[in-house]
């Protein structure tokens, strides 16, 4: 087993602003994993606040190593020791459980939706995220995107309520809300979300920092819109934790460690009576497309971080009405289209 690791600067179509900063581009590592002929794909997406390089992912799967026989079916043993390989590095192990559940569904012959026993039909429709930007840009944008059925804004900026009144002054699509830890006073989180019940707003995703776990569980307790974690859930701890604190989590292969952690947490969080929502990086094809097969389990979907790069080697899911769906070929069913740089 060969594994081929590609640094790649993944660069967005437009700036990408949101409560802690604004970005242009997005280091990524790009994964191939050869064995017998076939050749699987996975990816580590590196956002800023994740703290982790690109040089850490690349040295952490290098280190991977097996040295008993290798056998595709044998998948649990294949990520368990290179997990002790990797080390506590969520993004590359990530990446590597990308690409061997893409090999072993490759193996099969079959797409991992299917070999996971899970309905297509049951996934939900994904939204679009807007960014932090003018009143005057977001109006433009919803106007542009017509084909999401749910617009994602990014607040935690002094224009929150601007910016939500002109997106609909232009459209009554659903909407969801991310404040990125970017709100300060609870008391007065809680009057604006009030608000945001009236515009037709689905949910609200990480209003204060994370580690104002208190803050967090008193807005919970009292807001008329479900209160979804983001950057305080990484781990199945995270998701046992935000139980009694947040309504839901935000559960993402690159900060979870990939398919089969993420497949973990929805399962659980769900028998936790919390909400569950699919989410994304500004990342490739690949990783989305290996998202969409996890996408049955949850509530909601926000899969949309192909569309925000100009650079993707790489096509997969699509949208078709509204949901992102899987590539019905074998394994994840992502498929490169231009050479992987690095």
């Amino acid at each position: 087993m060969r594994l081929i690791v590609h640094p790649l600067t993944l660069e967005l179509r437009e700036p990408f602003a949101l409560a802690v900063g604004s970005r242009t581009t997005t280091p990524a590592v790009c994964l191939e994993v050869h064995h017998e002929g076939l050749v699987g794909y996975g990816e580590a997406a590196l956002p800023p606040y994740l703290g982790w390089t690109q040089a850490d992912v690349c040295q952490a799967l290098h280190r991977v190593k097996w040295h008993e026989p290798i056998h595709l079916l044998n998948l649990d043993g294949l990520l368990s020791s290179a997990a002790a390989a990797i080390g506590p590095l969520p993004p590359a192990l990530a990446a590597l459980d990308m690409a061997l559940h893409d090999l072993f569904g490759k193996y099969l012959g079959q797409p991992l939706y299917a070999l996971w026993g899970l309905d297509l039909s049951r996934i939900p429709p994904t939204s679009f995220t807007v960014g932090l930007m003018s009143p005057a840009a977001a109006r433009e944008k919803a106007r542009q995107v017509v084909e999401y059925p749910v617009l994602k804004l990014k607040l935690g900026g002094d224009n929150d309520r601007a910016l939500v009144t002109a997106v609909r002054e232009v459209t009554d699509r659903p909407l969801t809300v991310d404040a990125n830890q970017g709100w300060q006073d609870r008391s007065a989180a809680l009057d604006f979300i009030g608000w945001l019940a009236e515009q037709h707003v689905l949910f609200v995703e990480q209003p204060f920092s994370a580690a104002r776990v208190d803050d967090h569980a008193w807005l919970t307790e009292r807001s008329p819109l479900p209160i979804i974690a983001d950057e305080a859930v990484r781990t199945m701890a995270d998701v046992v934790r935000a139980t009694g604190v947040y309504h839901g989590v935000n559960i993402k292969l690159a900060k979870c460690g990939g398919l089969r952690a993420a497949h973990a947490m929805l399962t659980v969080a769900r028998a936790l009576g919390l909400k569950t929502l699919l989410g994304c990086m500004t990342e490739t094809s690949c990783a989305i497309a290996a998202a969409t097969h996890l996408a049955p389990l949850a509530d909601w979907a926000d899969l949309d971080g192909a569309a925000l790069i100009a650079n993707d080697p790489f096509v997969g899911a699509q949208l078709v009405d509204g949901r992102m769906l899987p590539p019905p070929s074998p394994g994840i069913g992502a498929r490169l289209v231009k050479p992987l740089a690095g």
